[in-house]
């Protein structure tokens, strides 16, 4: 036992934890411990001008190292601010522990400005949120906090800590977090029944989601794929779910329409559904998220999406690499001949099909390769063309999405997509994948619109010599809503305008705003020049930014 502050305590925790940085913007009711970190240089404070982009950075930041990332707000309204973000970090699972300071519990009763339930502000959005009441209780609660966020299935986690509380001396012990070790293995007969279905499939599917990632399991979803001849769709996926270029990957699931969703998987007699919500859209389809006769097996580590909303075959709380272990060789035993044979054609045959897809997709690209206003397609061919093959990816390009994947490998680890739907966390999403990953490249590819939530990361990359390079997809509107809109609408709609959807007058000039917070920018405007525009953003030795024009064009409906 060590006699210390409970803002020393707070510190020295997370010293023991192994943390290195901690992402945030300070505020009066945490003077005391940003006062303090001045006594501990090996701790890093990552500065965002605005909360949500440090949260935003802190995602990124966990979501990379796979570990628990610490978060400092400011009291109720910096709480509030961060709400957006948080809600994504929520959604996506990843592990944070965030922390806002209270006002002195002496003085709470007499509501002082700025203060509020904080506790309850948070718990929506967190998997626990806690009120410290003692400065011997602080180290306690923050290694339970970095157990509970890292714990399966990951998310973030909450603490209020008032002013006094920080300030008050006790004797602390300081020791690393123990965090819950092991993979929740599957039960035995369950697994028998389920390698049996699968086994026996004649057209299976397999549809995957970031639990994979989490997992670690791409490579036994490959495996899996391949013994039973199952094209793998995406469901709710930010992340690389299975092995780079692996013939039987599909076309992600339609996250707008969950009619949508159940007519593409109508046809499979047996579902796979691995590490996703099921599912999680925007317009869920009334009939049930799931085809009526398709036989269902869900493997994932949150028992709340098991089953959630629709009965399912075989519901396995289980991790989903430890699972697919066992799985693969249970079914590979199951499978007679002419099931291994069918399996085997029916691969070969999605392959080819996917394969043809995929080179009429290129041949329609290289059409409008050269047009003007620049071709995404162009864009994204570019961008792939200028990477390291090491080079990781921040994709927040929303409609253009589609063309990025289908030009960079999509390594595990070096792609990372927007999740929870929320905008805003591709410009600090950028900044936390490069201080992860401070030895390989890092690309935000950005659409315009979704910059503007969070532009002020710029400045934090400048701040700390982060050397980022941002690509702006500009099409000057919320290019997303035009095409739900579109949707929403059908052919009725067909010489209906879109409303307040365009940022053009005035128009917004990305490459000025960074150039105004200490990064370089450079605007696009012509096809030709974006390879070199490219490779000499990506040589700036600090962050650089490209504002790329691109063709605004909402096929079959006017402006």
């Amino acid at each position: 036992m060590t006699r210390m502050s409970g803002k020393q305590a707070l510190i020295e925790q997370l010293l023991a934890d192994g943390a290195r940085y901690v992402f945030g913007n300070p505020g009066t009711t945490e003077q005391g411990f940003m006062d303090a970190l001045q006594d501990y240089p090996q701790l890093e404070f990552i500065l965002a001008l605005h909360e949500g982009v440090a949260v935003g950075v802190a995602d990124a930041y966990a979501r990379a190292t796979r570990k628990p990332a610490f978060v400092e707000l400011h009291i109720a309204p910096g709480l509030g601010n961060a709400m957006g973000m948080l809600y994504d970090a929520a959604r996506g699972h990843s592990p944070l522990v965030v922390y806002a300071g209270q006002s002195d519990t002496h003085s709470l009763d007499q509501e002082p400005l700025l203060s509020g339930d904080l506790v309850r502000m948070a718990e929506p959005l967190c998997k626990w949120a806690v009120e410290a009441k003692h400065a011997h209780d602080v180290p306690m609660l923050l290694r339970r906090a970095m157990k509970v966020a890292a714990g399966p299935p990951p998310g973030p986690v909450f603490m209020s800590l008032p002013l006094d509380v920080l300030d008050q001396a006790a004797d602390m012990h300081i020791t690393p977090t123990s965090y819950v070790a092991g993979r929740i293995r599957p039960d035995a007969e369950t697994l028998r029944a389920a390698a049996a279905l699968l086994a026996g499939a004649r057209h299976p599917a397999i549809v995957v989601g970031d639990g994979v990632a989490i997992s670690g399991a791409q490579a036994e979803v490959g495996a899996m794929a391949d013994l039973i001849g199952a094209p793998i769709q995406a469901g709710y996926a930010s992340e690389t779910n299975l092995p780079a270029g692996h013939p039987l990957a599909g076309n992600p699931l339609n996250v707008v329409s969950g009619a949508a969703v159940r007519a593409s998987l109508d046809a499979s007699d047996v579902i796979l559904i691995i590490g996703t919500p099921v599912w999680r859209t925007i317009f869920p389809a009334e009939s049930g998220p799931l085809p009526d006769e398709a036989r269902v097996i869900q493997i994932d580590q949150d028992t709340w999406e098991l089953a959630k909303n629709a009965p399912v075959e075989f519901a396995l709380h289980a991790d989903p690499k430890t699972t697919l272990e066992e799985l693969i060789p249970l079914v590979e035993a199951l499978m007679s001949p002419e099931q291994r044979e069918s399996a085997r054609a029916r691969a070969a045959a999605y392959s080819e099909r996917r394969t043809a897809a995929e080179h009429r997709l290129r041949a329609e690209d290289d059409k409008r390769r050269d047009q003007s206003p620049i071709a995404v397609t162009r864009l994204m061919q570019e961008i792939a063309a200028a990477l390291p093959s090491s080079a990781a990816i921040f994709d927040e390009s929303v409609t253009s999405g589609g063309a990025l994947q289908r030009y960079f490998r999509l390594e595990p680890g070096a792609y990372f997509r927007a999740r929870g739907g929320g905008l805003g966390p591709g410009m600090p999403g950028t900044v936390g994948l490069k201080l992860a990953y401070p030895d390989r490249a890092v690309v935000g590819v950005v659409a315009d619109g979704s910059a503007m939530y969070t532009i002020t990361a710029l400045w934090t990359a400048a701040h700390h010599k982060l050397p980022v390079t941002w690509v702006i997809v500009n099409n000057s509107s919320y290019r997303i809503l035009k095409l739900n809109l579109q949707d929403y609408l059908g052919e009725a709609g067909a010489h209906r305008r879109f409303m307040h959807t365009d940022l053009e007058d005035p128009p917004i000039r990305y490459d000025r705003l960074a150039e105004s917070m200490g990064v370089w920018g450079r605007r696009v405007e012509r096809t030709e020049d974006l390879g070199d525009a490219l490779r000499e953003a990506m040589a700036v030795p600090g962050p650089s930014l490209l504002d790329v024009v691109v063709d605004p064009a909402v096929p079959g409906r006017a402006r």
